[in-house]
């Protein structure tokens, strides 16, 4: 549960603006869509390998 101290006269769009940027950092939505489909370990462990040899061909030795 996220808790926001909200202070005397401050306006409720303020408020909001601080929980969300609070529920943004918490990483809790990416957690959220990352558990709605499983993945095997063997198909994740591909796309990383496939992501470096990309960032290795992009950005790496030239």
């Amino acid at each position: 549960m996220l808790i926001i101290d909200v202070k005397e006269g401050e306006s409720i769009d303020r408020a909001l603006k601080k929980y969300k940027r609070k529920f943004e950092r918490t990483g809790m939505l990416r957690e959220l869509r990352k558990r709605k489909h499983f993945t095997k370990p063997s198909v994740k462990r591909r796309a990383e390998v496939l992501k470096a040899v990309y960032k290795l061909q992009k950005y790496g030795s030239d």
